[in-house]
């Protein structure tokens, strides 16, 4: 919009890959040690370590995926939000009508500091946006727009 500024740029946390990369890894174990076995039960080994491969490379896809086509900003008007690829999923909320905004962390989450944002708007609109890098200070910028010019 005409004369509206960008205060705040959120990213997706680089965790997110943790679990594709672990699920690869352990096919790319598990295959390497079921090839240099031989016999039956190497070759069903082999078998389920190839599936736990590409189920772990299709999974790795998908999260890039999310990664670099998600979008959560904030502006001295506006929250806005833009997620996936060929679903599109958009929210833009006038900061006039939001109603709360909540952070979700789980332990990992505040370990790493990412988690989910939630933004509640008037009429109970709720929109969720996960694996947020620094959902606090996130909410913070958020509240402080809201509450306008001290």
């Amino acid at each position: 919009m005409p004369g509206e500024r960008v205060v705040l740029k959120a990213q997706l946390h680089w965790a997110m890959f943790l679990g594709p990369t672990i699920l690869g890894g352990l096919g790319c174990a598990l295959l390497g040690d079921g090839l240099t076995d031989s016999g039956a039960s190497a070759s069903s080994m082999a078998c389920i370590a190839l599936l736990l491969f590409l189920f772990g490379l299709l999974y790795l896809l998908s999260v890039a995926v999310i990664y670099f086509t998600t979008e959560f900003a904030v502006t001295d008007k506006r929250v806005i939000a833009k997620t996936g690829f060929l679903h599109r999923r958009s929210l833009e909320l006038l900061l006039t009508k939001v109603e709360s905004i909540g952070v979700a962390q789980p332990l990992i989450g505040r370990l790493f500091n990412y988690g989910t944002i939630v933004v509640v708007g008037t009429g109970g609109t709720k929109e969720s946006f996960p694996n947020i890098m620094a959902p606090m200070e996130s909410r913070r910028r958020i509240n402080t727009q809201i509450a306008g010019p001290a």
